[in-house]
């Protein structure tokens, strides 16, 4: 990922102080949806993609789409992803 040296919401300034109008990134869900949008708006941005709610990262869930038992949290997950 681009500018990977600078926190997370200081990226947006660096993406489009070198001409970028949209912006892609894998989970926003850490961060102030409303705060994250403001951040956008002052740079000129658009937010052109994010990923699905992957499970658990750190044990090395990359999805949960097709693992049997886990359709709540894989609906739920979706759910916040649309919000997105």
């Amino acid at each position: 990922m681009l500018f990977g040296e600078y926190d997370f919401l200081a990226r947006f300034e660096k993406a489009a102080q070198c001409g970028f109008r949209g912006v892609e990134f894998m989970f926003p869900y850490d961060y102030d949806i409303e705060e994250l949008k403001q951040v956008l708006a002052s740079n000129k941005l658009e937010h052109t993609l994010h990923n699905l709610p992957a499970g658990d990262w750190a044990a090395g869930e990359r999805g949960i789409a097709c693992i049997p038992g886990r359709e709540e949290e894989f609906r739920d997950g979706v759910a916040a992803a649309i919000r997105w």
